[in-house]
């Protein structure tokens, strides 16, 4: 996927956040979602794709054969072991959203824009961390979690 999309003239950063949607999309697709076909649970696959659109944003998809609930995002509790995965898409991508396929399929779809990452537009990583973070949480302020992601610009 990196050296095709390195090819394609897309920047390592949008293609950094493309890999870490990516794998959210996936979990999030194993553990909520059934597989495609009429595999048996756990037998089954997911499908994953990426594309260049003509407005030179990058698209990644995620389909399952559905689930349960709708994707959403959800307020996990500070010690929860989940639940961050589309806050996390939420804070890196410029637009997400589920589209119902045939045969009850569900896809999500995200996409990451080369503007997201432009210095002169506001770099999306700066304030990542309180962008993720829960706000239901005020007996922890103290705690500043956007210097733990310094490091990353």
């Amino acid at each position: 996927m990196r050296s095709q999309l390195r090819s394609g003239g897309v920047s390592e950063p949008v293609i950094d956040d493309a890999v870490l949607i990516l794998s959210e999309l996936l979990s999030n697709a194993c553990k909520h979602g059934r597989p495609l076909g009429d595999a048996p649970a756990g037998d089954g696959d997911v499908r994953a794709a990426w594309r260049v659109d003509a407005r030179g944003r990058l698209i990644v998809e995620v389909t399952d054969g559905g689930g349960p609930t709708r994707p959403a995002p959800a307020t996990p509790s500070v010690t929860a072991h989940g639940g961050r995965g589309l806050n996390i898409i939420t804070a890196l991508a410029d637009d997400w959203g589920v589209r119902d396929e045939t045969r009850g399929e569900v896809t999500v779809w995200v996409v990451v824009h080369e503007d997201v990452h432009d210095p002169d537009a506001g770099c999306r990583r700066a304030d990542f961390a309180t962008r993720v973070t829960s706000s239901t949480v005020p007996a922890m302020a103290e705690l500043d979690f956007a210097d733990a992601f310094d490091d990353l610009d």
